[in-house]
């Protein structure tokens, strides 16, 4: 079985309150639970807030909530907060973004396809990159992958480096991958990965996936076509409103 977490804080640095942000008559943590739910693969779907508000706000339009520590530092910690709090003996746990109004459930499902066989430690999904200018976009996480999709590195950089091409020429040498941050953890692997400490190419990178492969374990990647359009700022959801025709 499958359980949705979807991680909502209250407080955000560029966007407080950004749970609770009206999207045309809904919030936007509203938006994601009634998107979210319309998934085939989950068994159950939960808000991890430490919030009151968002709380209280989820159960008003009928949505599953738990209340976790306010001190946890990612959404993985808060996902593992929340199992812990569910009383069903889960085999996976998908993570789905607080700051996605707009996900396709098909997504979750694509996802959810690949943990099939209970093998799979963690998974999360990746897009390809067609472009010179998504390809050097600092703020797009790459991927580089071994035989078997799994993860052997995540940069804010591009690797690898394409000797004797012009860079604006090498996301035509290589098939490049940019992350799609939406994950799976089988649930013996979470409770291990939230005991890890900070490692230090994590601490580089600013990218948690890191800490979980510097100390071995696996992440499958599996492409999706579908886009990711997170909401960080009041710009961001904008942008958005304006990209979908709302």
């Amino acid at each position: 079985m499958i359980v949705g977490i979807i991680p909502a804080r209250y407080a955000s640095s560029r966007f407080p309150g950004k749970s609770l942000t009206d999207i045309k008559g809904k919030t936007m943590i509203q938006r994601v639970y009634e998107q979210s739910a319309k998934s085939k693969a989950l068994s159950r779907l939960v808000v991890a807030t430490d919030d009151a508000r968002i709380y209280d706000h989820v159960l008003s339009f009928g949505g599953e909530a738990v209340m976790t520590a306010a001190h946890h530092p990612s959404g993985t910690d808060r996902c593992y907060d929340a199992l812990q709090q569910l009383n069903n003996n889960y085999t996976y746990v998908i993570n789905i973004q607080g700051d996605e109004p707009f996900i396709d459930p098909a997504q979750i499902d694509e996802l959810a396809a690949a943990l099939a066989d209970g093998t799979t430690e963690l998974a999360t999904q990746m897009i390809p990159v067609h472009s010179h200018d998504m390809l050097f976009d600092k703020g797009e996480v790459k991927i580089v992958l071994n035989h078997r999709q799994e993860a052997l590195y995540f940069s804010r950089m591009v690797i690898p480096f394409i000797k004797g091409v012009a860079e604006q020429d090498w996301h035509l040498h290589h098939n490049y991958y940019r992350h799609v941050g939406m994950y799976a953890y089988r649930t013996d692997i979470l409770e291990q990965i939230t005991r890890l400490s900070v490692s230090p190419l994590e601490q580089a990178e600013s990218l948690e996936q890191l800490r979980w492969l510097e100390a071995g374990f696996k992440i499958k990647c599996i492409p999706t076509t579908y886009e990711s359009h997170c909401i960080d700022t009041p710009e961001d959801l904008e942008k958005v409103l304006g990209f979908i025709g709302l």
